[in-house]
């Protein structure tokens, strides 16, 4: 893991007003807690607040060419990664991206411990698993911190999921498709006092969180890169957004090339 002095200073290009302001890496990341959580509601107003992070290529790939999201971030990206997560009650992945990048219990920096208690954050970010299957790497399972599983009643593996980790860690949604039911999942994890939501991926995640009109903030890291290929894109999805989701620029801040933008998304009907 990268320490501090490792990390690069980023610049403010948004807001106007705000620009030409110079972020330095700290231990605490006070200035970029306070510009994260600028317009961050304290109680969301729908129980949950949905706040998204991705990076991408400037070719648009969401992985390299090893699949992984990993190999196409850096050191300024992470800078925003940890912060992000510091502001989290919960990270929610997809199975297969839970899979691929080697998740494991999460932790927060040491310097980020005291801003998260400021916050009114619980010491530990939970980890959030969406899986209609159940099916989820065994040594995930057996950590001394397991992961929440999100599923579905239909699927094979539950009475074994609520024996190996206990069945409050366990969230099933109904669904005659067989998909997990997103909308249900988050309600469930702001019953659980969980009401910020920082989902990670994959794109298969994001595209049917977007499509379920239930992302509020849109985090997306571009790097400075070109990888070609068959890489997917941010978001997958099937069909095209009827109507098209429209996004309002919070910030964008850069550092070492990298450009690091927070988008509000505008909900359907707003």
């Amino acid at each position: 893991m990268l320490e501090t002095d490792d990390l690069p200073p980023l610049d403010v290009l948004l807001p106007l007003e705000r620009a030409g302001e110079r972020l330095e890496p700290r231990p605490d990341e006070a200035e970029l807690l306070a510009l994260f959580t600028d317009r961050l509601p304290v109680d969301p107003p729908r129980g949950v607040h949905v706040r998204v992070n991705m990076v991408s290529s400037v070719d648009g790939a969401a992985t390299g060419v090893d699949q992984r999201s990993g190999t196409i971030n850096d050191r300024a990206d992470f800078r925003v990664f940890r912060t992000l997560r510091a502001l989290a009650d919960v990270v929610l992945v997809g199975a297969q991206t839970a899979r691929v990048e080697r998740y494991t219990a999460l932790d927060v920096p040491d310097g980020l411990a005291e801003a998260r208690r400021a916050f009114g954050r619980a010491p530990e970010v939970e980890l959030a698993i969406v899986s209609a299957s159940g099916d989820l790497p065994p040594g995930l399972l057996d950590e001394e911190r397991p992961p929440i599983v999100v599923t579905t009643s239909a699927s094979p593996r539950l009475d074994a999921l609520r024996e190996q980790i206990g069945p409050e860690r366990v969230i099933v949604t109904e669904s005659d498709a067989g998909v997990v039911d997103l909308r249900v999942a988050l309600a469930a994890l702001g019953a659980r006092g969980l009401s910020h939501v920082l989902a990670e991926g994959g794109p298969t995640l994001l595209g049917q969180l977007l499509e379920s009109d239930l992302v509020d903030e849109l985090c997306v890291t571009t790097s400075p890169l070109l990888v070609g290929g068959p890489a997917p894109r941010i978001v997958h999805s099937t069909d095209w957004f009827e109507p098209a989701r429209h996004l309002r620029p919070l910030h964008l801040l850069h550092g070492d090339g990298v450009l690091l933008g927070r988008w509000q998304v505008v909900r359907l009907g707003a």
